[in-house]
């Protein structure tokens, strides 16, 4: 595989243990099964979570030599993917000014990252 794919591919990785770190934090508050048992989502979404932080970080840092640059992509798609779903499972808007230049600085942080040497 090119660079470039297993760049991406990592920075997938690391975006779906975000999604996994979001149900696993929050289910409690989304599914009232989980309010009521709150081990639950730990089993079911823990292990998925620590696989794809952890491959996604591999595969990062055998492709950048940075363990920085793993960091930030971690950091940039927790910016992404915790307002989208607040919003669509919390109705807690994602459209405020602060959070809106959260997500801008975010991005400029993975650009930065990724596309600048």
């Amino acid at each position: 595989m090119s660079k470039t794919t297993l760049i991406l591919l990592g920075s997938l990785m690391l975006l779906l243990g975000q999604v996994f770190a979001w149900f696993l934090n929050n289910s409690q508050f989304v599914w009232d099964w989980a309010k009521l048992n709150l081990l639950i989502p730990v089993f079911i979404f823990a292990i998925p979570m620590g696989l794809c932080f952890l491959y996604g970080t591999k595969l990062l840092v055998e492709e950048t030599n940075q363990l920085w640059t793993a960091r930030f992509v971690g950091f940039g798609a927790s910016y992404a993917i915790f307002p989208a779903l607040t919003w669509y499972y919390m109705n807690e808007s994602m459209f405020t000014f602060k959070t809106i230049s959260c997500l801008f600085l975010a991005c400029m942080i993975l650009y930065i990252q990724l596309f600048l040497k």
